[in-house]
């Protein structure tokens, strides 16, 4: 059974840091290119971050370029978000996904 399951949200201030956490199962997590989506109140999801399954290479929004780092560690079976200098409109539910499936989304609140 495919599974995503993110952890890392929470409340903080603006100019703070999270880390958000992805683990997969149920699916050769090495062979898949992995994707961090959010979706803000009232907006669409949007592709925050992309981390290719062979080279690593990466893709980010516009927004989050310079701030926000994903990685992944295969072994793990993991996909990381690494989100520094966030700012109130990063505020979003933030969700892990691959073309299989997607998780069930973590919340991040960033206060002024």
């Amino acid at each position: 059974q495919v599974q995503l399951v993110e952890s890392g949200g929470g409340l903080v201030q603006a100019g703070e840091s999270l880390r958000l956490s992805c683990l997969a199962s149920g699916f050769t997590f090495s062979a898949y290119t992995m994707n961090w989506y959010r979706q803000a109140p009232g907006k669409e999801r949007e592709l925050v971050a992309r981390i290719l399954n062979i080279g690593g290479g990466t893709k980010y929004a516009d927004s989050v370029k310079g701030r926000f780092t994903i990685s992944r560690d295969d072994a793990k079976k993991t996909v990381y978000l690494q989100m520094n200098n966030l700012k109130p409109e990063d505020t979003a539910v933030y969700y892990c996904q691959f073309s299989g499936g997607w998780g069930q989304g973590t919340q991040v609140t960033v206060s002024p």
